[in-house]
């Protein structure tokens, strides 16, 4: 999914971070008094960044870490994805899933032990009203009044042929084709987490007008259908750009938090965050790359550094439509590698992650290590050397005019837009601008607000933008399985830059088609993975541990136990209901 975020990353969340205090920039009182009780954890946002979208099928235009962080604390997923990328059904909504021998049945059974906060239980009614929200919010035609973001990642809408309730806990999907059983659970039912239909429906005839009424209230968490969930945590109250309250749900049905109020705070500037962080009124929050040499100030702090699964990128757009022609250009896979050779990978981690990531040349990452890392790319096919990068581009017709590389009348002249609000972000692109220089690559930088980034990247806007950096890159959820599937297919829902390739929608088919042994499996990964490495669809970056809150390292005062030991860095998750705090 993509995120915000930098060192750590996109993929720590989409950014958030900070301290905070209604823009100011100073600790609110209530921050300050709420954040002293030992039932009370406060918990950083990225700097500028915020929850907006609070219903669990989300939009693309707030497809963020942040959002679906806060959604799960109120609406429980129907599958529990582990740190092993398994499904525990121990911890899931569904307590089996079983499919048939083609795999193009599935029968999902779920615990009638989980009920709404309402008495309600929840129904395979809802699991179904649900789906149709997807699949109403994932069509083209008629357009929708707002998109789904992940539309096309597990199959979702294309490959569902049906959802039918059997009974009151017995959901039967049958799907258009056999897929691979293991693909489909993780990324497809795996993006499910049902609302209470007869919370929600209001418009049982009308989907439009449904989605219509879910977009206008998505950024309203106190309107009157938030108040009916089955997560661990309820909204309770909102200061728009200072904080948002969630208190424990006491009719949960799961591990019920300990935690009687959990407040994520605004954050104005990452200095902010890291005084609320010594000051003592930050309970879980980050350390900023730029305040690394003063990580001995934040005495009460504990410090760690786990890595999500996930990878962080540059998206080009790849466009015919993108300003200047540069998108024609960016289409030629060695312009896209010459520009991955002027990003020095190395020396990014040295300077700005303080020694702290990993060269990474594939969307799958080596950290954390999993069962789908191909240790065959141990070596990046196209290491930083911006000389070579150069000459790649004069072999292929292009020269310097006026400094900068230039081939029928399309000029290597870009701007790159990116995520404002953080230093070393903005440290990045800076190095990045002064290496493809090298190269005869001119780049402007634009910073702004994760949300405008995110809001303008996207090829129905192919018109307004060149390159883009929300500040981290993606993080595999809801596509646990790593297929790339709704990702970097020809027009998947978050393949921002547009890239398109007959051989690339093949592999990745087969890695979603293939119904047979763990090594026929693996060996579909390990193609699509190598082509992925020799094709750039993206510009690769390094791939540095991230903050599952904010956009730095994570740090949590020593009163607060749990969030390491907790924290999902497959699903990119923490469940403060498994957080203690001490006196």
């Amino acid at each position: 999914m993509a995120k915000s975020s930098i060192v750590p990353l996109m993929g720590a969340g989409l950014g958030l971070v900070l301290l905070a205090g209604c823009g100011s920039g100073s600790p609110s009182t209530t921050t300050t008094n709420s954040s002293s009780s030992n039932s009370t954890v406060v918990v950083a946002e990225a700097p500028l960044s915020a929850p907006n979208w609070f219903f669990p099928v989300i939009g693309l235009s707030a497809s963020s870490n942040t959002n679906i962080q806060t959604d799960s604390l109120m609406y429980k997923p129907l599958l529990h994805i582990t740190n092993q990328d398994t499904v525990d059904y121990k911890r899931s909504l569904a307590e089996k899933i079983t499919y048939n021998k083609a795999g193009d049945v599935y029968t999902i059974y779920l615990n009638p032990k989980y009920h709404w906060s309402n008495g309600a239980p929840v129904t395979a009614q809802d699991f179904v009203f649900t789906w149709d929200l997807f699949v109403a919010a994932s069509v083209t035609k008629p357009a929708p009044p707002w998109a789904y973001a992940w539309s096309g990642i597990g199959g979702l809408p294309q490959d569902w042929k049906s959802a039918e309730a059997i009974n009151a806990h017995t959901v039967k999907v049958t799907l258009t084709r056999p897929v691979n059983p293991t693909w489909f659970i993780l990324n497809g039912l795996g993006q499910i987490s049902p609302v209470p239909k007869n919370v929600w429906d209001k418009h049982p005839t009308n989907m439009a007008q449904e989605l219509s009424y879910i977009q206008s209230v998505a950024n309203s968490p106190s309107a009157k259908p938030y108040q009916v969930v089955d997560g661990p945590f309820k909204f309770r109250s909102m200061i728009p750009n200072n904080q948002w309250v969630f208190v424990d749900n006491p009719a949960y049905d799961g591990h019920k938090a300990t935690i009687k109020k959990l407040i994520f705070q605004y954050e104005t500037s990452t200095s902010a965050e890291f005084t609320g962080l010594r000051n003592g009124t930050v309970s879980v929050g980050y350390l900023p790359d730029t305040y690394w040499k003063s990580r001995s100030r934040l005495t009460g702090d504990v410090l760690s550094m786990p890595y999500v699964f996930g990878f962080n990128y540059l998206a080009p757009n790849l466009s015919s439509k993108a300003p200047g022609g540069v998108g024609t250009a960016f289409q030629k896979p060695y312009v896209r590698q010459a520009l991955e050779m002027g990003i020095d990978q190395k020396g990014i981690i040295d300077t700005l992650y303080h020694g702290h990531g990993i060269v990474e040349d594939s969307p799958i990452p080596s950290q954390p290590p999993t069962q789908f890392d191909n240790p065959k790319l141990a070596k990046p096919p196209f290491p930083f050397n911006p000389a070579a990068g150069k000459k790649l581009l004069e072999k292929h017709g292009w020269a310097e005019q006026n400094g900068v590389m230039t081939k029928n009348g399309i000029a290597l002249k870009f701007n790159l837009l990116y995520m404002s609000g953080d230093p070393t972000l903005t440290d990045m692109v800076t190095l990045i601008k002064s290496d493809w220089a090298r190269e005869g690559v001119q780049v402007a930088l634009t910073a702004e607000p994760f949300a405008n980034v995110i809001g303008t990247a996207s090829q129905s806007d192919a018109n307004k933008w060149q390159m883009a950096f929300w500040g981290g890159g993606w993080t595999y959820e809801p596509d646990y399985y790593p297929s790339g599937d709704g990702l970097f297919n020809t027009g998947g829902g978050a393949n921002t830059g547009g890239y398109s390739s007959s051989r690339l929608d093949a592999l990745i088919n087969a890695t979603t088609n293939q119904v047979g042994t763990a090594a026929q499996t693996r060996a579909a990964m390990d193609a699509y993975e190598s082509f992925m490495a020799q094709q750039v669809p993206v510009i690769w970056l390094p791939w540095a541990p991230s903050s599952y809150v904010g956009t730095g390292y994570p740090e949590h005062a020593k009163n607060v136990h749990g969030t390491v030991k907790t924290f999902n860095q497959v699903t990119d998750l923490y469940y403060p209901n498994w957080w203690t705090v001490s006196k």
